[in-house]
């Protein structure tokens, strides 16, 4: 039995597709049972509620062989609210269940000069730190920036402009969500693996956020501009959108570990390679959402 949380979002959503393609036996965490399609409600088992809910995951684990775990989006007071707090049920769970396998996304950074100051990041690789204390073996999927987080610009990008404070000329790695699924579908039906272990997710390509801009511009027909703000102004409107003051602190000093480096320093020899490109991202994702 294969546990899925966040099975609904931008990544979970490819790998139960995947994982039901493979005829593994799934079972889903959900908040909302209403969310999965009806299509997919006879084919697996649903436990309803938060994977940070200690009986709630102490149900979903229960007999399981391996889990594919997330920690979802959520605002929380500090990175490691939003991280390492979520998942000490999920990690107690895992223990006393003997779960043996774990998928965990997490981020670029580990055993970098970035690895105890990047912010949310750094909650991402102690999160990890934390399932591996449990006796499974568990790999991190360590991921850069989604090219999926251009979906949240889409009213910006309607009126010409793509917004971030990461300087314009800095080339970094994209990765696509649905290759991240891949990756993790694949370890998931495969559990050959053993040891400790993060496997980089990378895409095909490093791009300046100007290099996005561009290709968006190219594939849309219409001039769009990569605006550079100040991580004052990132901060200040991340507050504004109801974040604390540290966990905004968090996304600012991620961002700029990753400007000075620290998703530039994964091997691209030991990585594996999405095969989806931006622009191909941008065809399929981006530009349906845009054009009406």
């Amino acid at each position: 039995m294969i546990v899925v949380t966040t099975p609904t979002g931008n990544i979970g959503r490819h790998v139960v597709r995947l994982l039901l393609d493979a005829n593994q036996p799934l079972r889903l965490v959900v908040r909302d049972s209403n969310k999965v399609p009806p299509a997919l409600r006879d084919r697996v088992e649903i436990v309803e509620g938060s994977h940070g809910d200690a009986a709630v995951v102490d149900r979903a684990f229960r007999g399981a062989d391996a889990v594919f775990w997330l920690c979802p989006p959520t605002p929380s007071a500090t990175p490691a609210a939003a991280t390492v707090d979520f998942a000490r049920p999920g990690a107690d769970a895992i223990r006393r269940h003997r779960v043996s396998h774990i998928v965990a996304v997490t981020t670029l950074g580990r055993d970098t000069p970035w690895q105890d100051r990047a912010g949310n990041a750094t909650g991402s690789i102690r999160m990890v730190d934390l399932m591996r204390e449990t006796g499974a073996v568990v790999c991190g999927l360590a991921l850069p920036a989604f090219m999926d987080n251009a979906l949240r610009q889409v009213d910006a990008i309607r009126q010409g402009k793509m917004v971030g404070p990461i300087d314009p000329e800095k080339k970094l790695p994209h990765t696509a969500a649905r290759d991240i699924a891949a990756a993790a579908a694949g370890l998931l039906i495969d559990r050959s693996w053993a040891g400790e272990r993060d496997v980089p997710v990378l895409g095909p390509e490093e791009l300046s956020y100007r290099d996005l801009a561009a290709i968006v511009s190219e594939v849309l027909g219409r001039k769009v501009c990569y605006a550079h703000q100040s991580y004052e102004a990132y901060k200040e409107a991340a507050i504004a959108r109801g974040l604390t003051d540290a966990f905004a602190q968090g996304f600012v000093d991620m961002l700029r570990a990753k400007e000075e480096g620290m998703d530039n320093v994964a091997s691209r020899d030991t990585a594996i390679i999405g095969p989806t490109s931006f622009r191909q991202w941008v065809e399929h994702e981006l530009k349906p959402a845009i054009v009406d």
